[in-house]
């Protein structure tokens, strides 16, 4: 309790000093824009839209667990059978972690690719876009390349509970604005 009363008496020295509010504001602003950076650099660098994912499911255990993260690479390489992939499906929000059962590729370089879910008994035609029997390069975001296991399990709690997100958001916004630089 002690801790609340000292973080309310600074956030009310804090708004008597508009120059240190400013200050402090700033300071918050310059590490949201940092985090937004490094997403973006990340982006560029392993050329995938998301370039860090967490395993929503339990489809590919016991590769990865519910929790895993994963970090992704979308090089020009050819895709294989065997590799594991992260891909989107037209009109779906939440990408999707599963192998590669079946590659065909074509004479003019394009390649169809049939994925599958480690845990799941048939391939994922029937999570494909209706009439969509393959996956093409264009719907591949990457290929996982590393994990961190159990992670993402915050990810998935404050996902499950919005009102906890906005909450450690708020307190952790708080204690940016109040911190004292020394």
């Amino acid at each position: 309790m002690e801790i609340v009363k000292n973080q309310t008496a600074e956030l009310k020295k804090l708004w008597k000093n508009k120059r240190q509010l400013t200050f402090q504001a700033l300071n918050l602003a310059m590490i949201v824009f940092s985090a937004l950076m490094i997403w973006k650099g990340l982006m560029v660098v392993t050329k995938s839209e998301s370039p860090v994912v967490v395993v929503l499911s339990g489809s590919m255990e016991p590769a990865f667990q519910r929790g895993d993260i994963l970090f992704l690479t979308n090089q020009d390489d050819p895709i294989r059978a065997g590799e594991i992939v992260v891909f989107k499906i037209k009109d779906r929000d939440i990408p999707i972690v599963h192998r590669v059962m079946k590659v065909h590729e074509k004479e003019d370089g394009s390649v169809d690719v049939l994925t599958k879910g480690d845990n799941n008994r048939v391939d994922d035609r029937g999570l494909y876009a209706p009439g969509q029997l393959w996956l093409k390069r264009e719907d591949i975001l990457g290929r996982a390349k590393g994990t961190l296991r159990y992670l993402g399990m915050v990810t998935i709690i404050l996902n499950d509970y919005p009102v906890l997100k906005y909450v450690l958001i708020g307190v952790m916004g708080l204690f940016v604005l109040t911190n004292k630089e020394s």
